[in-house]
Parts: C-alpha cells; sequence; structure tokens
C-alpha cells in the first residue's frame, strides 16, 4: 500500500501555456483539437478508442496512444471535460509514473482563432518528474508553433504535413 506522504514527497508537477492562431473562424478551428480530428493535421497521432458513445468526441471519452517515451508502454486519455459551447477540452493523460492535464482553449480572433493550449504535468515517481521535465521542454521547443504551422497548411491544403 503506499501512502499520501509517500507521493507528497516525490509528486512535482510543472505547467506551461503556449497559444498561437489559427487561419479559421471557431467554430471550424475548434472540432480540430478532438481526438479523432487531430488526426487530419497532426502526423503520426493514430488515437485507439476504448469507450466512446460519439464518433468524434464527448466528456469522459477513453482511448489510447503509443508513448513517446520508451520507457512508458502506452497512455491513457480521458476527456475530462468537454465544453463545446465554451470552446474548450480538458484531457486527462496517466501512465504508472505520471499524470497530466492538457487543456484547450479557443477565443474567436475575427476570422481567425486564437488557441491556448496548457500542459499541466505531475510526476508521480522520481523517474515519473525526469520524464515530464524532458517532454515539457521538448512539447514545448518551438512554444507550439510548430502545431501552429502543421494546422494551418491542413486549412490550406486539405491534407498533414508530413514530418521531414
Amino acid at each position: 500500500m503506499v501512502h499520501a506522504e509517500t507521493y507528497s514527497q516525490t509528486a512535482e508537477r510543472i505547467e506551461r501555456t503556449a497559444s498561437f492562431l489559427v487561419n479559421a473562424e471557431i467554430e471550424n478551428a475548434f472540432p480540430l483539437f478532438g481526438p479523432i480530428r487531430e488526426k487530419e493535421w497532426a502526423a503520426g497521432w493514430e488515437p485507439q478508442i476504448i469507450y466512446s458513445r460519439s464518433p468524434e468526441m464527448e466528456a469522459h471519452m477513453i482511448f489510447k496512444t503509443a508513448a513517446s517515451n520508451p520507457d512508458e508502454k502506452e497512455y491513457i486519455w480521458v476527456v475530462t471535460q468537454y465544453r463545446p459551447a465554451d470552446f474548450f477540452i480538458e484531457y486527462t493523460v496517466s501512465t504508472f509514473q505520471r499524470i497530466w492535464f492538457i487543456t484547450v482553449s479557443c477565443k474567436p480572433q475575427q476570422d481567425s482563432t486564437l488557441v491556448s493550449i496548457t500542459y499541466s504535468y505531475t510526476g508521480l515517481t522520481e523517474e515519473g518528474n525526469k520524464i515530464n521535465k524532458l517532454t515539457l521542454e521538448k512539447m514545448f521547443a518551438a512554444n507550439l508553433k510548430d502545431w501552429e504551422e502543421a494546422i494551418n497548411y491542413y486549412l490550406t491544403n486539405g491534407k498533414r504535413l508530413e514530418k521531414s
């Protein structure tokens, strides 16, 4: 049995937010951040749906993806909040060493959409804390401008920008 004090001594939370502009009105931009529609613009994104009653997106939808870290097998994702009227999504993602929250918030900007993405990582082990630091640095190396480029490329060309 693991006691709460074990986690409180080990657990570290780190967080980062970045914003970018998508060249589409909010009604067209927001759905691109659901797990199914993200496949349209994100090269390598292949979620496997575990539970959903909706073909695209709903609160409490559960899916998994392959891990990007070699020390982990897969990531389990839950759509913990889905408020389409507010253009807001929160995902909770977990492994045995760490858990993280991803929030997507969209705001209209004339004919475009301002997207703010926050990643909040909590390590459950010392190794999880190390993985989180490396992952956050890698994720935000370009301050999510790579996401902006990929989405806007998709919107302009109707296909994914393939990684070279």
